[in-house]
């Protein structure tokens, strides 16, 4: 069997093929391709989303092959036409964006993904944010890299914000926020939680559910983990923050299009906001002429709250135990077209 390791500057191709040779064994004929991202942008190749490297680079090195493992390879209507020996596309990501579905299932490869493979360094990082952003740690750290050493910081009204007997808003409680909700008790924090999909058994000992307003109104700091649908795109705007205590904090490293920037930006400027932090961004990368860029006491990182070199082992163990279940002739776990399941066999 020939399987294609088309790995990229994070989910190295090293990685890939250690996980596949442990799981398989030395048996298997293993080629590389390597993808440009994250040294070039991922983007929209014909009608798949986020996906590094084109048609023709992929097409060339799938000749023969069966089962391909990647992170960002576009699995495109034109790759499927002309590949037909492919029947297993493992995706090392959370969602399979880069992968036409539809295409996929008509020319009888199925296609995996790898859910939660950057929870925890997602929720650390979220944890990470939200220390920052309560403690001004980035704003103080350039004044005093620049030799400003101000002593009136410890004032009163300069100085930062505990999580220790405070509360914590967190709006979704998939693989992520669940991490984040469990840290958060380690600090001693009250937990609450927003999500319509997960009840009050679900969070025993741990948080208590209670409906968006009254989240927004009782937490000192909100932090967003929810995905990006129609229906909670832009679910926090002016109105929302506008429940929030004066002097609170806002945390997201889920979606930028969650948030009404603007809003929070406003909410800054007057004062209202103690402090926010962001992983995220409605555009990125952030254009030039950003508000954020000039916003006061805003704590940013450029999409990274998942990349850690865990998350790229774990990536590629998840795709390699798949492949070897494909092997077997055993159920994926994580199958995102199991329509073709039955025309595999």
């Amino acid at each position: 069997m020939r399987i294609l390791a088309a790995g990229d500057h994070f989910v190295l191709n090293s990685l890939l093929v250690e996980a596949l040779r442990a799981e398989l064994g030395d048996e298997p004929d293993i080629v590389e391709l390597t993808l440009p991202w994250p040294i070039e942008p991922f983007g929209d190749v014909a009608e798949v989303h986020e996906a590094s490297g084109t048609e023709e680079q992929l097409i060339e090195a799938l000749r023969d092959v069966r089962v391909c493992v990647t992170q960002m390879a576009p699995l495109t209507r034109r790759v499927l036409a002309v590949c037909p020996a492919l029947k297993l596309f493992a995706i090392g990501r959370g969602g399979p964006v880069n992968a036409n579905l539809a295409a996929a299932t008509e020319h009888g490869v199925a296609v995996t993904s790898a859910p939660g493979r950057n929870a925890t360094a997602t929720a650390e990082h979220t944890v990470a944010l939200m220390l920052a952003a309560m403690r001004r740690i980035p704003q103080t750290h350039g004044e005093l890299a620049e030799g400003t050493w101000r002593g009136d910081y410890y004032c009163y009204d300069q100085v930062g914000l505990e999580l220790r007997n405070n509360t914590v808003g967190l709006v979704g409680y998939g693989a992520i926020g669940s991490r984040v909700a469990a840290i958060l008790r380690g600090f001693g924090a009250e937990v609450l939680v927003f999500d319509p999909y997960v009840t009050q058994d679900a969070l025993a000992g741990v948080a208590e559910r209670v409906e968006l307003p009254e989240l927004l109104r009782r937490s000192l700091v909100v932090s967003l983990h929810a995905r990006a649908t129609p229906e909670t795109t832009g679910m926090i705007g002016a109105a929302e923050i506008g429940l929030m205590p004066a002097g609170s904090v806002l945390v997201n490293c889920a979606r930028g299009a969650l948030l009404d920037y603007d809003a929070v930006c406003d909410a800054l400027d007057s004062g209202h906001l103690f402090s926010a932090a962001f992983d995220v961004f409605p555009e990125e990368p952030i254009p030039a002429g950003s508000r954020l860029l000039r916003t006061p006491n805003v704590v940013m990182t450029p999409h990274l709250a998942g990349a850690s070199r865990q998350t790229a082992a774990e990536a590629a163990r998840i795709t390699a135990a798949e492949v070897g279940r494909f092997v077997r002739g055993e159920p994926l776990a994580h199958c995102a077209n199991p329509d073709v399941l039955a025309r595999l066999g």
